[in-house]
This record gives C-alpha cells, structure tokens and sequence, in this order.
C-alpha cells in the first residue's frame, strides 16, 4: 500500500484543474456506492451489423492460421500463461485468484475500496486482471471463424457467462481500473465480429440481459471517470477506444450516439498529446508504443466501419506512430527495449508465436502503404487482413512521410546508429511523459547495442510493477541501465513505483549519421547538478567507441559506470579487457527472426531451444541452439575504474535481465567503480 508521504508527493505533481477533476470522480465513486446508475430500457431487437466482409477470412495465411490454433487449442485444454505464470485451470478460471502467490482478491467489495496495490490483500493485481481483458476469448473467437469448430464458440460462451456472473456492476477488482474497461470492450467487440457465423452469438450478446447490464456499465463508467491530468498516459487511449469501439458495434443506447462524439472527439486529442511529431509514443517507453499504435488503429478502424467521421489528425498521428516504428527497429524487427514494459497488447486475434512488431508493420503497411526505406514485413498474421478490410478505402496516408529512414528522432531525443549487422540505440531525450513520468526510468545517455538482432549491451527490462519494491527501483535505476552513476544516486529522484520527482533534462549536443561512414552521437544531461555527464558515442564499422566525461567544479568523488550484457553473452574478464561470446541464430541477410525467436528472447515460442548449454555462472552464459554461429566481440574498459563482475545478485540486485514482464534471468553486468573522469570504452565486434 502507498503512504501518506506517496499521496502528498502525488498530489504535488497535479495542477489545479486535475485536482479539482479528481474531487468530482471522487463524488461520482460515493454516489455509485449508495445507488448505481440505472441504465435505461433496452431496444426490443437490436442487431449487430458490424461484421466482416464475405471472404476476408479466406485472406488469412495458412501459417497465421497454425499459429492460432497451436495457442487456442492449449487454451481448450485450459492451460494459459500470463507474465512468466502457467495456469492449468483456465478451461473454468477463477477471475479473481492470483496463482503467483495464491491470493484471490475480494469479489463483493465495492470496487473502488479494493486496495489493489497491496499484494498482501489482493495477490498480483496485474495476474488478476489480464486474464480479464479477455483477450484469451479474442483469440478462440479467431480460431472459430477460421475453422468454424463451434467447441471454441462455446467455451467462449462458457467463459463470458461466468465472467458476467461473477462482476456484477462496480464490485470486485476489475472494476477499479478504465484501461481494464477499456481493452475488455475491444474484446468483446471483436469477441462479437468473430462469432458471427455461430448461431448462439445473438442469444450470448444482443439478446442477454447480462451482456446488455455489462455493455451499458462500462460505457457509462468511462465516459464519467475518464483519465485526465498527469495520468492522461496510455490509460486514457485505452478507455477512448474501448469507449468508442463499443459505441460504435453496439450502438443500441440512447446515449451511444454522444458517447461516439466525445470518444472520438478525445482520442484525436490525447493521441496527438502522447505522439511526438517524429511519431514516436511520448511516454518514450517501447512497448506502449505498440499498445497506443494497436488501441489507435483498431478504434479508428471501428470507427470508420460504423461511418463514424475519423478526423485526419487521428489517421496522420496512427501514420507517424507506423513510420516511426518501422525506423526504429533493428534487422530483427525488434524495436528498442526503453522505458516500462508490462507485454500490454491492445488486441489479440493471433497466436503467441506471432511477432508482434512485424503484424503492426504489416498493418501499417495495408492501412497506409510502405516506404521504400521500410525493413522488409513478413506480412502472415491474422489480424491485419481483418482490420484493412473493415476501413473505407486504402491506403489512408494523407500526410507528409519521411522520404529517408530517420536515424536521429530529435523531440524524442532517440537516436540509432547503423553499420552493417551493429545497432546502437542512444537516449537524449526527455525523463518521461507528463508530470510524474510514470513509466520512465532513470536512464539519461544509456546505450542499447545489438548484433544481428542479439541483445549484446541489453537494456535490462521491467519485471514488475507492484509487490516488489526493491525489483522496481533496480530495474528503474541509473545503476541498473548502459550509462554513469555518480555519488550512488539515480539521475532522476523516484517518489514511488509510478512518480518521479525530479527529472533529469537532456540535451543532445551533436549527431553525425551519414548512409556511409563513421556515425557519431553527443549528449549530456544535468541530472547530477552542478556536475554534467556527457557521453559521445561513435560508430564506425564495427568499431564502437564511448567517452564518459562528469564537467564542472566540486565533481563527486564516487562513479559507478555499467555496462549489461544480454543473456545470450559470456564475459571473460580479465583486468579492464573483456571477451564477450556469444551463439547466433543461423540465418541469411534477407531472413526474419521475430522478436520470440531470438537467443535472447525465450517469451514467445515456448523458451530456451533444445542443446543449449551453460557456461560458469559467474561469468555469464550462452543460450540458444548449438547450430548457430558462434560470434565474439572484445570490449576494452577505461583503466581508470576498478571492474567488477555480477550475475544474479539479489541483495542488492543487481546483473539480471527482463525478457518480458513478471520474468526474470541472471544476466552478467560489469561496473568500473572510481572517480568520475576522461572514461573511454572501445566495443570491437570480429
């Protein structure tokens, strides 16, 4: 639980109109305790019209399909995983059990006393309420329409009843949070488009009185408890396009038609306000990109289907967000690891093993056409033939597009540098988005450096939002990110799991990326003040060289400079030389690995590949298959530090990495500890 000191901190980072809007919600939440609101009167036959065009189904590739139904079929046999998690009871879950530590939250509390950020009353909030998105149901509505097995239909069915049953109205936990509303009206819209060939799909959605409850409930809490202020991050797109998606496929109440107005009316607003004008998400965090780019996308998809006017504005931002990605990706279609990550997804039609990055370029590319600087897109998942089928017309590209790849996205402070199969990622830019910076992390000029797709110096990830503290801040902190600590303190100061502060401000100085040559990258930040960390970065071939300089007078006497290595990394250290090995997917120049299949990445396909092998623990260890090719790379440390090496420490923690939320590995992280001075660090790849 949060304590006084966390609220007055929150509070001191709102203004004058959020105070005031909280005071109003604060009102509404007392009046709902005493007397819910009362929907009004039901039409008498309502029908749903917001289906698929005849023969798009016939679209989706045989491999898409594969992959569909590997993941609906073990979700048949009712196993799940959320978050590192297994779950063998998901044929009849329980909504409210945490399996991590076998918590069941309160289901008859009213919902907004159910003191969700404590772990020790509630379990893992984040294990209780994924599952309630629904996007588990999305998936087997897919595997029904392209299979039209009616088992998937009906254990659909099976599902919504019982979740229906169990939530009655602002009782329990999933009540308590509008992004949870928000994705699970997306659910249940695309849940409804899905069955529509099934003939108990009416008598589940149009025809049910509990559906109709369910549907006027959480389009009302929206519009009334909308986010707004400091918190008016991916959570508010998320509830305008729950809102909006729903208003339009379900647009049965009286009050549906201004519910559309306003969701619409919105979501351009808070798009084009959590949208850098380079296109990239403001929250600077990667993985919200994606949610924002999948939430905007399908609600102005749904939007356009229903013939509900989609300002421009709201495609040009979808557009910029599309560019962005595809010029930030490396030739692995990974995009970089910065920022909170918590494996949101806006929605879901497609197996596990699907790749993500490579279906929302695939639908960037259907809903707007590809440039010629594009990464090449796979273009085989489930999703993007369905959702270009329901807009208008294609391509909806109105605004103007980079006509080269953009290397330095300069509002966003991001900058990747390129040569051959080396990817660097530099961060200038600003310590998050609004005034707490709720998703940021203390990592002001932080380095990510792959190659060919492999995690060589990792960003180490998220692992958890709340029941963990101590996992929080190390995975947040300076000292836990590719950059310079000095005095033992983070950049940035942290007022809790969600608020920072004090925000570091970064300038980059200098950027230098020709199509040829050496690349090269200047910033500093004044996060230590009076002192400045500037760091310059060049790229040439593959030859990487970093200088750490601290300026000014009176410089702290203590720096800890770190460097993370990916999984897949052995580090031999010998003196201020390191040798770094690691084995490589097999692959040719023009192939694709998705984001799953890396040596890195064990989420999506099912974990680590058969034969791999472990080197000392001490030092660090290969994964991956044996048949790949072995690469290695020598790091040269500025002799001026004292090194160390660390793997899996957990008091403190530090040497781990985070492939996906609610999971983590030991991985090996050198820090050179001494007097901040002249660094120089030479990263040569053979």
């Amino acid at each position: 639980m949060m304590g006084p000191g966390w609220y007055l901190r929150r509070l001191s980072r709102m203004g004058p109109a959020e105070v005031a809007g909280r005071a109003r919600h604060a009102v509404v939440q007392r009046q709902w305790r005493s007397a819910l609101p009362t929907p009004p009167d039901w039409p008498s036959h309502p029908r749903f019209t917001a289906t698929l065009p005849a023969g798009v189904l016939g679209k989706v590739s045989g491999d898409a399909v594969k992959r569909l139904l590997v993941t609906a079929d073990e979700l048949m046999a009712g196993r799940a995983e959320f978050f590192g998690v297994e779950r063998t009871d998901f044929a009849a879950p329980d909504w409210f059990l945490d399996p991590k530590t076998g918590r069941r939250a309160p289901s008859d509390r009213y919902a907004f006393d159910v003191p969700y950020r404590s772990e020790d009353t509630v379990g893992d909030i984040k294990q209780i309420w994924e599952p309630s998105r629904h996007q588990h149901l999305t998936v087997l509505a897919a595997a029904f329409a392209v299979t039209g097995s009616p088992a998937y239909a009906s254990r659909v069915a099976e599902h919504l009843r019982s979740w229906w049953a169990a939530n009655p109205p602002l009782r329990g936990p999933h009540w308590v949070s509008g992004i949870e509303l928000g994705i699970r009206l997306l659910s249940w819209v695309w849940t409804r488009r899905l069955l529509d060939g099934w003939p108990g799909a009416a008598e589940l959605f149009e025809e049910n009185p509990d559906f109709q409850l369910q549907l006027w409930h959480h389009q009302n809490w929206l519009a009334t408890l909308r986010s707004h202020g400091s918190s008016a991050n991916n959570h508010v797109i998320a509830e305008d396009a729950g809102l909006l998606a729903a208003a339009c496929a379900f647009g049965w109440f009286p009050e549906s038609a201004g519910w559309r107005a306003a969701a619409m009316r919105s979501l351009d607003v808070q798009l084009g306000r959590n949208t850098f004008p380079s296109g990239l998400n403001a929250e600077l965090a990667s993985e919200y990109h994606g949610l924002v780019l999948e939430l905007g996308l399908a609600a102005a998809v749904e939007a356009d289907a229903a013939g509900t006017p989609v300002p421009d504005s709201t495609w040009d931002v979808l557009l910029r967000m599309t560019d962005a990605l595809a010029s930030i990706v490396d030739n692995r279609l990974r995009p970089p690891r910065q920022g909170d990550a918590d494996d949101g997804f806006g929605l879901i039609v497609d197996g596990a093993s699907t790749d993500r990055w490579a279906s929302l370029l695939a639908s960037g590319e259907a809903l707007f056409g590809r440039r010629d600087w594009w990464p090449p897109v796979p273009g085989d998942d489930v999703r993007t033939p369905l959702l270009a089928s329901l807009v208008s017309r294609t391509p909806r590209a109105s605004g103007v597009r980079p006509g080269r790849r953009p290397a330095h996205l300069r509002d966003a402070g991001m900058t990747i540098l390129r040569s051959g199969p080396v990817w660097v990622r530099c961060d200038g830019g600003p310590h998050g988005f609004l005034s707490i910076a709720a998703h940021a992390h203390a990592d002001a000029l932080s380095l990510e450096v792959r190659h060919d797709g492999v995690d060589v110096l990792a960003d180490p990830g998220t692992f958890c939002y709340h029941g963990d503290p101590q996992w929080r801040s190390y995975f947040r902190s300076t000292l836990g990110h590719n950059t310079l600590e000095l005095a033992g303190r983070d950049q940035s100061a942290s007022g809790g799991p969600f608020l920072w502060t004090r925000h570091a401000v970064t300038k980059v100085l200098e950027v230098h990326t020709p199509d040829t040559g050496p690349a090269r990258w200047s910033a500093a930040h004044d996060g230590y003040a009076p002192a400045v960390h500037r760091r310059t970065v060049e790229l040439d071939g593959e030859v990487l060289k970093i200088v750490d300089e601290v300026l000014g007078e009176n410089l702290p006497d203590a720096a800890r400079l770190a460097f993370h290595f990916g999984p897949s990394v052995t580090v031999m250290l010998d003196g201020t030389t390191a040798r770094l090995r690691w084995t490589a997917a097999p692959a040719g120049p023009d192939s694709f690995v998705g984001e799953g299949s890396s040596a890195d990445s064990p989420a999506a396909g099912g974990g680590r590949a058969a034969g791999s092998v472990a080197a000392d623990p001490l030092v660090g260890r290969v994964s991956g298959s044996l048949a790949g090719v072995v690469r290695t790379a020598v790091m040269e440390l500025p002799a001026g530090l004292s090194w160390t090496v660390h793997r899996g420490a957990a008091e403190p923690p530090l040497g781990w990495y985070s492939a996906g939320f609610g999971r983590k590995e030991p991985a090996t992280t050198l820090v050179g500890s001494g007097s901040p001075g002249h660094l120089t660090t030479l990263l040569r790849f053979s």
